[in-house]
């Protein structure tokens, strides 16, 4: 057998499944599910990761949601490699807001403006996803604008405190008319089906 051979077989045996990639909170690491069942099933002890985990990431403000890479060894000892905030957590601490649109593209969640969406780019261009595509902040930038619209969010070139305060409490407003609404209609269905 030619040393050819050899190396593609060796590379073929190569097992691509030793890398485990999940979103935790920072602070957060938990030995339940979804976490605690994967880590187990690799062997990775779970207290231990844990503690590693929260450990690392104890600066941080608790509760970011953070991007992490597990490579398990095969001695059931793992590398851990953990990543910038989510896109969507600093779009939507950008636009002051807890979550994103209901109905993406027929309602606006929140606003953000041009210079916020430059910020988080120069932020996420330190990423490995993008480092690896050497991507230009142009094209860092658009996946966020992206990202924005699935979320809801509308970016505006200006953006004054007074007319974006206004905006959000319309926005409650209307969330709690919808809130309102979806309740009503949920008892309207709940007598129908008695009458049944």
């Amino acid at each position: 057998m030619s040393k050819i051979s050899k190396a593609a077989k060796a590379v073929k045996k190569l097992d691509v499944s030793n890398v485990i990639r999940a979103i935790v909170r920072s602070g957060q690491a938990a030995p339940g599910p979804p976490l605690g069942p994967i880590l187990g099933q690799r062997g990775i002890p779970i207290g231990q990761f844990c503690k590693d985990f929260n450990e690392k990431t104890k600066e941080l403000k608790e509760g970011i949601p953070l991007p992490i890479k597990i490579h398990v060894k095969p001695d059931r000892t793992y590398d851990l490699k953990i990543g910038q905030p989510t896109v969507s957590y600093f779009l939507k601490q950008a636009a002051g807001i807890a979550k994103g649109a209901s109905k993406t593209g027929h309602e606006t969640a929140g606003m953000v403006s041009v210079r916020a969406v430059y910020e988080i780019a120069q932020v996420k261009a330190l990423d490995e996803c993008f480092k690896m595509r050497n991507a230009s902040l142009e094209t860092v930038v658009k996946c966020i604008i992206g990202s924005a619209r699935s979320l809801g969010i509308k970016i505006v070139n200006d953006l004054s405190a007074d007319e974006y305060k206004l905006f959000l409490e319309q926005r409650e407003e209307k969330l709690k008319a919808d809130v309102v609404e979806a309740a009503a209609a949920a008892e309207a269905e709940a007598s129908s089906t008695k009458k049944k």
